[in-house]
Formats: structure tokens, sequence, C-alpha cells
């Protein structure tokens, strides 16, 4: 078998010099965050702050359960597949990942499972995990010191354009989250059990936000778990608008691609860790809102 092929398009800080420090039409690069998108007032929800890595550690957990129950919500389940993990703040060579077959719908935060880099349990609910969400987290943690979190889905339009094997266009103001941040995983080895295929992913992925897997279906990283939920659903949606456009394509309509200078001054702006954050909180609440059963530690009772 031939090495990894990636068509990436990472290369994720790399802005154009026409648009330093402004773009031609004039608009300049400000200083990343979430305060470029919001005004009158400060910004709703900053990524918080803790002096206590365990009472981190159950905010994540709480964090990551609130996201499997929007993925469930979106309809991302599969039987058992579909993996997110956390890096563990108290040992962050560690990190946090749902158990096997259990329902993103019914997944608390007390739920969730520490394994160590070796794949040994070490810490929550000491149940079995998938062997593939492990080969594939664990490389990503190992890779990418910078990422706390990952997730894998097998969802619907994600698979199904996985089948060709490219890259997002840069058609909606949405996908230019992902411009040159983005890589495709073009040498599908099968169910990701083996160390290999799980370190040839991580590679694939580089310093980018994800990944589609050719055949298999998209994966996304962040600096929270929050960031790389929203990425994940983002994503997707990107997948199934980008079929649309195809199809209408292929029915005489012309696509109007969006230029290198804008995307990357809308990926700038955009697309930075503080703004992926507070982009998630939306559906958050609306889980907390509908059942917040999944709070296991900030309301014991459930």
């Amino acid at each position: 078998m031939s090495p990894a092929v990636t068509e990436t398009t990472t290369q994720s800080d790399q802005i154009p010099e026409s648009i330093k420090p402004a773009t031609s039409r004039g608009y300049a690069l400000t200083e990343r965050g979430v305060h470029n998108i919001s005004k009158g007032a400060p910004p709703p929800f900053p990524i918080p702050e803790f002096d206590d890595p365990y009472k981190k550690r159950e905010w994540l957990l709480e964090h990551m359960a609130g996201a499997f129950r929007v993925f469930a919500r979106k309809g991302y389940t599969e039987g058992s597949s579909g993996h997110i993990s956390v890096r563990d703040p108290v040992d962050p060579n560690t990190f946090w990942i749902n158990p096997l077959g259990i329902h993103f719908g019914l997944l608390k935060a007390k739920d969730m499972v520490q394994v160590d880099e070796d794949g040994n349990i070490i810490g929550g609910n000491r149940v079995a995990i998938n062997a593939a969400g492990f080969a594939i987290h664990s490389a990503l943690h190992k890779a990418r010191p910078d990422v706390n979190a990952a997730c894998h889905m097998h969802s619907v339009y994600g698979k199904a354009y996985s089948a060709f094997g490219k890259p997002l266009e840069m058609i909606s103001q949405d996908a230019c989250n992902f411009y040159k941040s983005h890589a495709v995983y073009a040498n599908f080895g099968g169910v990701a059990i083996e160390a290999k295929e799980g370190q040839e992913i991580a590679a694939a992925i580089g310093d980018g936000h994800g990944a589609i897997l050719q055949n298999h279906g998209l994966i996304t990283v962040g600096y929270t778990v929050d960031e790389a939920a929203y990425m994940f659903s983002l994503m997707e949606r990107c997948c199934e608008c980008q079929l649309l456009a195809d199809a209408a394509e292929n029915q005489g309509r012309k696509k109007q691609i969006i230029g290198d200078e804008e995307a990357a001054y809308t990926y700038h702006m955009n697309s930075d860790r503080e703004t992926l954050y507070m982009e998630f909180q939306p559906d958050l609440q609306w889980e907390i809102a509908q059942n917040d059963d999944f709070l296991s530690f900030s309301k014991p009772n459930k």
C-alpha cells in the first residue's frame, strides 16, 4: 500500500500578502477574536479560565456531553460509529472519549471514559470504548499539542461528499472558515482500528481545522470541544451545500467561487478559537433548555 495520499488545503496561518494589512477593498485585518463580531457590548460567551484543573475537567466533560446531545439532534448517529475526545487538563497525556454503544442523545458528562496514550482505561466510566476512536484520537492528541478536542462522525452529507475525494470549494461565507485549513485524506485503509491508519489521518489534518476522510466521513479539531463540535456541524452543512451546488451546476448553472483575497479575509476574521467557541453556544443553550440532565457535575442530582 502506498503512503497516505493527501490533497491538503492546510497552511491555516498563511494570509496572502495582498491583504496585509488590508484587502484591495480597504478592509483592514484586525487582531483575531470574538470582539470582531460583537458590537455595542462585550462578547456574551468568552472562553472561561480556570484556576483549578479539576473544575476545568468537569466543565469540559459537560460541554463534551452537550456536544453529543447536539449531534444527536442533528442526526449524526450511525450505530456505534462516531466519537468525540477531549484532552484531560489534569493529565494532558490522557484524554476522555465516549463509551462504546451508547446513543449520543443519552450521554452525560459522568459517562465519559478516561484513557492513557496506550489505550488503558484509567478513570471515569470504566467501560469499553471504540477501538477505531482510540486509534484516531490518540494519534491526533499526540500529533497536535494545540488540539484539545476532536470530533469524528459518519454523518450523511459528510459521507456522501467524501466519496469524491475533493476539498470544499469556497462557495459560501461559511465555507471560508475552512479556507486553506482542511485536507482530504485519500488513502482509506478500512475501518481505522490500526494505529497506522490513525497516524496517517492525523498527518493528513496537519495544522488545519479538520479533514474530509475519503469514503469515510468528516473529522474536525479545536482548542475547545465547543470549537471542534461547531466546526464539525459547519463542515457537514458545507458538504450538504456543496452537493446541492454541484447538482445545480450539472443542470447548467454556474457556480461563483469566492476569491482568495475575500476567503482569506473571512477566514482571518471568523475562524479563530474565541469566535468558534461562541458560535457553538446557541446550540448548547438549546440542549440545556430541552433537557439539562447531561450536566452531571454542575447539577449533580441529574
